[in-house]
């Protein structure tokens, strides 16, 4: 059945009701998905708002990670995942078992994980932390060494901001932000020297080094929303965060210093896969009562940290 946009959404709005739904999505999502989202964030936000809904069912648009810890942090609710296919290779990059040797290894050390990881890595940590709180977070913990898994980039930038603490470092990474180089950085500073730049911790030193601002997905997007009134930005992120801030500044100009920075797997998703989750009742997402127990605690403990 062919259906156009309007009735998409129109029957996306009555299923919501039928099922008792609420649609979330990440900022990296279509801005199609974005405009149908009930609310949309960064992981942070998203972890924060999922934990007290009172819907029966999260649609979460986004990827396998982000559902799972929705899942761990709402398990009575039905989870669902639009495109069951929606990974992330970052998350993928470290395993439970790789965690437990970390910890044979440093026995002293506090185990951390980014959000960006599996529900099982996070059953093996202390605490799980965002780019929004994990200096906040870290430089709460008692211990002096740090297991940091699985995003080096953000780790190395954590290391640098608190140089008190042994960030100990697993060798993962975002594809999207680690294929953006400081050569791309620089070729854009030299044609558009009147930009600021923007930039995600998950980037690269090489791209750090040379960025004005280092934030969260909701930081670059809040500092050119609601920070010092400039005209051009170059934003060393994903080009999802182009359409919340379009909505508030359609004259600001937005340079993207590399066409890589777009996720496949965030970009999945579209309206279409939100109608057939609800219809459907598809994707669930199922967790075993061992992987909740353990894994919700390292999220409950950032929502308390942060």
């Amino acid at each position: 059945m062919n259906m156009s946009l309007d009735q998409i959404v129109a029957g996306i709005q009555e299923l919501k009701k039928e099922r008792n739904a609420v649609i979330v999505a990440h900022t990296y999502q279509q801005g199609e998905v974005q405009e149908i989202a009930d609310k949309t964030g960064d992981s942070y936000a998203l972890s924060k708002f999922v934990s007290n809904v009172e819907e029966d069912v999260i649609v979460f648009c986004g990827v396998r990670f982000m559902a799972e810890s929705a899942k761990l942090l709402s398990p009575d609710k039905t989870v669902l995942l639009p495109v069951e296919a929606a990974g992330c290779p970052m998350a993928n990059m470290v395993t439970g078992e790789d965690v437990r040797m970390m910890k044979k290894k440093h026995p002293n050390a506090a185990a951390v994980c980014y959000i960006n990881s599996t529900a099982e890595v996070k059953a093996e940590c202390d605490v799980c932390v965002t780019s929004s709180n994990a200096l906040k977070v870290i430089s709460s913990i008692k211990e002096k060494d740090i297991i940091f898994v699985p995003d080096r980039n953000l780790g190395s930038y954590i290391a640098k901001q608190i140089p008190e603490k042994n960030i100990i470092l697993w060798d993962g990474y975002c594809i999207v932000h680690e294929a953006l180089k400081e050569k791309d950085i620089l070729k854009w500073k030299q044609l558009r020297p009147d930009a600021t730049v923007l930039a995600h911790p998950e980037c690269n030193t090489g791209v750090l080094n040379h960025a004005d601002f280092i934030g969260s997905t909701k930081a670059i997007i809040d500092y050119v929303v609601s920070g010092p009134d400039q005209k051009a930005y170059i934003i060393a992120t994903e080009k999802g965060v182009e359409h919340p801030i379009k909505k508030v500044k359609p004259n600001v100009e937005l340079f993207f210093p590399s066409s890589c920075l777009l996720c496949v797997n965030m970009k999945k998703t579209g309206p279409i896969d939100v109608y057939n989750a609800l219809n459907e009742m598809k994707h669930e997402i199922l967790l075993g009562d061992e992987i909740i127990k353990k894994a919700r605690r390292s999220l409950e403990r950032m929502l308390e940290l942060s």
